[in-house]
């Protein structure tokens, strides 16, 4: 498995580089999604925001209810878009207005009940070999529950409204790390209504300028 240090002044070229020696936190690949991103919604009475970029599928929904398909790796995402735009081509799935995210996540998760970091493994029975971008684009940073361990469940800064009250960026995302992992560790996700454990994921946005996906295959027409 490999890791990448996080850059503190990524956010600002927006690019993470993997510089193990500059600080100690380490970042965990967790793979890929394709998502329709949403506008965000009337409810969310956050001001700064302009779209949801968050992991959760509550608000930006992810590009099918993929883990029927069983094609995912072992933390629940992909390890290359080529699997997702090959799935979506057998089964008629339009990536049409799609955007392509890529995820890493800090080596440990939050336990609530505990109020510490522990660490977390991804599923042994799916393979797991994440195939890193070349170039990925720093968005921030968003705080997802998993209580099950098993597929992301809900983003908190958007889906229970906590960018009404914390600070964001325009994509609902914290735009550094030590603001996601301070807020978690305030407890300012207690009373979200969504249990732990929380983990911090860095999000970012993949552009694939070489590959054409076949909008009208993925249709079905002829």
């Amino acid at each position: 498995m490999l890791f990448h240090a996080y850059q503190p002044w990524s956010l600002l070229t927006g690019f993470a580089c993997p510089f193990k020696y500059q600080l100690g936190i380490f970042m965990q690949p967790l793979g890929y999604l394709y998502k329709r991103v949403a506008v965000r919604p009337d409810w969310l009475k956050a001001g700064q925001v302009e779209d949801i970029y968050a992991l959760s599928g509550c608000i930006s929904e992810d590009f099918a209810d993929y883990v029927n398909y069983w094609r995912h790796n072992g933390y629940w995402l992909f390890n290359s878009p080529e699997v997702m735009e090959s799935l979506a081509r057998e089964n008629s799935i339009s990536l049409d207005g799609l955007k392509l995210f890529y995820y890493e996540a800090f080596e440990e998760e939050f336990d609530d009940t505990i109020d510490q970091w522990v660490s977390y493994e991804p599923e042994a029975s799916f393979e797991t070999e994440i195939i890193e971008p070349v170039e990925r684009h720093l968005e921030g940073f968003d705080v997802t529950n998993f209580t099950v361990h098993t597929s992301p469940e809900c983003s908190p800064l958007s889906c229970n409204s906590l960018a009404e009250n914390l600070r964001t960026n325009k994509h609902c995302l914290f735009n550094t790390f030590d603001e996601a992992k301070s807020a978690i560790e305030e407890g300012k996700f207690e009373n979200a209504g969504e249990p732990g454990p929380y983990r911090i994921i860095a999000v970012y946005t993949v552009t694939r300028p070489n590959t054409q996906f076949d909008t009208d295959a993925a249709r079905g027409s002829t």
